[in-house]
């Protein structure tokens, strides 16, 4: 009986929820917030600095942030997306667009690696003898 009470815990232990935050934690009211922005000193001040800024084309500021739900073994999943765009012209925010989890489009990763094209492959042996003359020793400084 205390085998299957402590099997029994185990296993449920396994499917403990538990959820991170992952990104910008942004404000319940922030189509309101940005709303009322009109300079990025202020966005920074009032958002933070932005994770991503595009570099072709118009500039925008990219803010992410979402809940990553993890329940045991399955995969984790993620809710309350939002998206902040901000469109920026010199130091005037031209341009905001807020995008929650309805706005974003369903994107699903791809199981695997990526291959490199023109990637070398060694084995573990070859790795090993690769590596010999790379490195200084430790205390040199170099």
């Amino acid at each position: 009986m205390k085998k299957i009470l402590l099997l029994a815990v185990c296993v449920l232990s396994a499917c403990a929820f538990q959820t991170k935050h992952r990104g910008y934690v942004f404000p319940s009211n922030l189509e309101d917030k940005v709303a009322n922005i009109k300079t990025t000193s202020v966005l920074i001040d009032e958002i933070g600095t932005p994770q991503v800024k595009t570099v072709y084309g118009d500039e925008v500021w990219i803010y992410f942030g979402a809940d990553e739900n993890y329940r045991g073994p399955l995969a984790p999943t993620f809710t309350d997306e939002t998206v902040l765009l901000a469109w920026v012209r010199g130091n005037r925010i031209v341009k905001t667009q807020v995008l929650h989890d309805a706005d974003l489009p369903d994107i699903k990763i791809a199981e695997g690696e990526t291959e490199i094209p023109a990637a070398i492959e060694l084995n573990a042996i070859e790795e090993l003898f690769n590596n010999i003359g790379r490195f200084s020793p430790a205390g040199l400084g170099q």
